[in-house]
């Protein structure tokens, strides 16, 4: 089957990682094994035929702790549609699934360098499970 699309480009359009203070550090390195990953998949039109895909990531402690980090960033994609493509679903699909499949490995080794980045080096088991939870949810 070929594609009906073509990703022209990709970029990291914004990032953040927030640990308020050292003792707030220290707690999230003994408690990050709870953080939750959360996805968010919107798009809208630039153009005809071309689409910007924001896939938003944020790992996170969902809990009411006071003491909590937060790392987020925001990968976006510039896709450009086939003109014969006029079937809503299959655009969904395109969106949803397809280009997130296509964008996988960037948006897992950004997430990965953002905790190393961040000081949590250490966490090959957690960058396992990670890898588990993105396959799960972009497939």
């Amino acid at each position: 089957m070929t594609k009906n699309y073509k990703i022209l480009a990709k970029f990291i359009k914004d990032m953040s990682s927030e640990t308020p203070d050292a003792e707030t550090y220290m707690y999230v390195k003994d408690n990050i094994g709870r953080y939750q990953l959360g996805i968010d998949i919107n798009s809208r039109a630039i153009k005809s035929r071309l689409i910007e895909i924001n896939t938003s990531i944020k790992f996170h402690d969902k809990e009411q702790n006071v003491k909590k980090s937060i790392f987020e960033f925001v990968h976006t994609s510039i896709v450009q549609i086939d003109e014969n493509l006029k079937d809503k679903k299959i655009l969904e699909k395109i969106v949803l699934v397809d280009v997130q499949k296509d964008i996988y490995e960037n948006i897992e080794k950004t997430l990965i360098n953002l905790l190393h980045n961040s000081g949590y080096p250490w966490f090959n088991n957690l960058f396992k499970i990670i890898n588990l939870l993105l396959k799960n949810c972009l497939t």
